[in-house]
């Protein structure tokens, strides 16, 4: 199907209606920004542990010496052979930024409840460089609402993006963002987190496809992605993360 052919003239005048729109969204994008920024914090009293390839560290040491962490929960199972399409798909976008994440002080890591030789393998699979570590054994999954037990789906709801939601619609893994601060004397607070669509403005395709003709032209959100090393293989499964 093709869209309505006009005028150079007619469409300069369309494009500029559309135009009014795009600032409202950008004024309004920065309303929200300044929103998220005034939050107030919950200091992080719990000690978390997680495996890293040098050994075990704290929620504190994931900093690497900044004061700002954002923390991409990954879904990636303890018994998972290969992670998240669309964790995937945003992942592969990280390492890019990492440089210039790290000189404006802020620590990019991801974390998954499966061990670490499972998250090197896939890393390895992938490519990647960005920091990856894993909370298995670890309460940090469930507090933060991205893990589930069988015993919580077994539960008439579940609690996910701030809401309570039905199991089926759930998993036993769900992807999100988290943000920590930490200050002078070491006290981490949490500060953010964001989790369903919520981080899709990470994803630079998306903001790409987002202009193209087509748009992002799929049947439900995030359809059309595949691992990047499995696209030859169009394979029908959706992505898991919605």
């Amino acid at each position: 199907m093709q869209n309505e052919v006009v005028s150079r003239e007619q469409w300069l005048e369309a494009r500029r209606a559309l135009l009014l729109k795009e600032k409202e969204a950008t004024k309004l994008r920065d309303s929200i920004n300044a929103a998220r920024l005034a939050l107030p914090w919950v200091k992080v009293d719990k000690d978390y542990v997680f495996d890293t390839p040098e050994g075990k560290k704290s929620l504190a040491d994931l900093f690497d010496g900044r004061s700002q962490l954002l923390i991409y929960h990954f879904m990636l199972g303890p018994d998972w052979d290969a992670g998240c399409p669309g964790c995937s798909f945003l992942s592969d976008h990280v390492d890019g930024a990492l440089p210039h994440l790290n000189h404006h002080d802020v620590t990019w890591v991801a974390v998954s409840r499966a061990p670490l030789d499972r998250i090197a393998a896939y890393k390895s699979r992938m490519g990647w460089k960005f920091p990856w570590v894993s909370s298995f054994g670890s309460d940090f999954n469930f507090d933060y609402h991205v893990s589930f037990s069988p015993e919580d789906l077994a539960k008439d709801k579940v609690f996910y993006n701030f809401t309570p939601m039905q199991p089926a619609d759930a998993n036993d893994e769900l992807p999100g963002l988290s943000a920590f601060y930490r200050n002078d004397k070491g006290e981490v607070f949490h500060t953010y987190s964001s989790y369903a669509r919520g981080p899709e403005e990470l994803i630079g395709t998306l903001m790409i496809l987002d202009r193209a003709p087509k748009g992002r032209n799929e049947d439900s959100t995030m359809n059309f992605v595949r691992r990047h090393d499995e696209y030859e293989e169009a394979q029908k499964s959706p992505s898991c993360c919605h």
